[in-house]
């Protein structure tokens, strides 16, 4: 039996991680660039992801900030991220002033990685097609992206906040946001209603500690805040409007009361290792395991399930083989039709 641990909170602010969102030109990485001018940060390091203005800011009087290069690529991205809390935590470790990481923009990791998802998605799609002598997908025909490959591109965005929520340091992220028209359930626009929507990860808002909007013709609102100094009760204070000399620095420092010390978030561990990626696996059966991940109703599993009995009798993948295809089809199963549906019935 585990043993239990406990321990009383310490009632300290942790280093916030802040998301500035607003429409085109509403100052957002101007607000960025200034903070670097602080005299009570150390040294910020900015990762320019499809805004461009990290070089330009760069001429703000006062401004002092190094722009992290990177060939555009997640891995080297996600790499540049841990390279500088590592050196938030020697910063940390030495008790010099908080390094400052920001990150311009979130809208723009997100863009990518979904068209990371939809290129995986072309290529398997064109991979099969050529396998099973069926017409590719033209270069402007969307291919139908797969929930694996949705899981896929959500873990990767998930990485990368749980290194910038556990950054020993601050953090102030961007992303664009817009009034867009409302919905209703059946996604049929609602006449004269309107919706905002912070374009990046549907999570984006729930992972941030300080939420900011930034408008060109109005102050800009703390639109939510974690913390025990600033009160904003969701459903019955308004956000809080920004005086017109606001800035960063002022936000971390005296209104947040931050103290040095990251947040105490332990990342979650799942609990087994993705198999797709098993070394020892046949041809037959990662083709098995591709064609299953973008099943995506009865009719398809069905048709995966029958291929992978076929493979089984020809020999040309192995009883294990067929036990592991067995347990992520019946998850790939779970995962798209209630429970309550027998395997007798989807496999029948």
């Amino acid at each position: 039996m585990t043993e239990l641990r406990t321990r009383k909170p310490t009632g300290r602010v942790p280093w916030p991680l802040i998301l500035i969102e607003g429409g085109e030109k509403s100052g957002k990485s101007w607000a960025c660039a200034q903070f670097s001018t602080s005299p009570r940060i150390g040294q910020m390091y900015w990762i320019d992801l499809g805004e461009g203005a990290a070089d330009e800011y760069g001429a703000i009087p006062g401004a002092d900030y190094l722009v992290v290069e990177h060939d555009g690529t997640w891995g080297q991205i996600q790499e540049s991220v841990v390279a500088v809390k590592a050196e938030a935590q020697r910063a940390a470790d030495a008790d010099e002033p908080p390094v400052v990481l920001v990150i311009d923009s979130m809208t723009a990791e997100w863009d990518m990685l979904k068209d990371w998802a939809s290129d995986k998605a072309r290529r398997r799609h064109n991979a099969k097609a050529k396998r099973y002598n069926r017409p590719q997908l033209a270069a402007d025909d969307e291919p139908t992206i797969s929930m694996d490959l949705w899981n896929e591109a959500g873990t990767r965005h998930r990485r990368l906040m749980t290194t910038l929520m556990t950054f020993p340091g601050i953090v102030v992220v961007t992303a664009r946001g817009k009034e867009v028209a409302a919905l209703d359930e059946a996604g049929r626009p609602i006449e004269r209603q309107r919706d905002y929507r912070v374009e990046g990860h549907k999570t984006l808002g729930f992972d941030v500690s300080c939420w900011i909007r930034l408008d060109r013709s109005k102050p800009g609102t703390v639109i939510g805040v974690r913390s025990a100094h600033v009160g904003i009760r969701p459903g019955y204070d308004q956000p809080l409007e920004l005086a017109a000399d606001w800035s960063i620095e002022r936000i971390v420092f005296d209104t947040l009361r931050c103290s040095p010390v990251a947040r105490d978030l332990v990342a979650l561990q799942p609990a087994e290792p993705d198999t797709d990626e098993q070394p020892g696996l046949s041809a037959a059966v990662t083709g098995l395991l591709e064609d299953l991940g973008q099943a995506v109703d009865e009719a398809g599993l069905r048709r995966v399930w029958r291929a992978a009995g076929q493979a089984q009798k020809d020999s040309r993948i192995s009883p294990a083989e067929g036990a592991h295809f067995e347990a992520r089809w019946k998850a790939r199963k779970h995962e798209l039709f209630p429970p309550e549906q027998t395997e007798t019935e989807m496999a029948g």
